[in-house]
């Protein structure tokens, strides 16, 4: 016979990746914004808009981060 996982495990474990999710879109996009903030600076850009690129950019990354994640999850 085969062994499969009580549903109350892989009920945590799937609580657990997706509490972890939120944190990891955060450090993400926070530091887009911290690399975009520190090239305008450096750049001495008036516009901002290594910061307006980079946010984006972090954005974008953070949902493919999630929705690689979100393929994982066994139901």
């Amino acid at each position: 016979m085969s062994q499969q996982k009580s549903p109350k495990k892989n009920n945590l474990k799937n609580a657990a990746m997706l509490s972890g999710i939120a944190f990891e879109m955060g450090a993400i996009i926070f530091l887009a914004v911290k690399g975009g903030k520190w090239l305008d600076t450096h750049y001495e850009s008036e516009k901002n808009i290594f910061t307006v690129i980079a946010t984006l950019l972090g954005v974008a990354i953070s949902i493919w981060v999630v929705l690689q994640q979100l393929k994982r999850i066994k139901y």
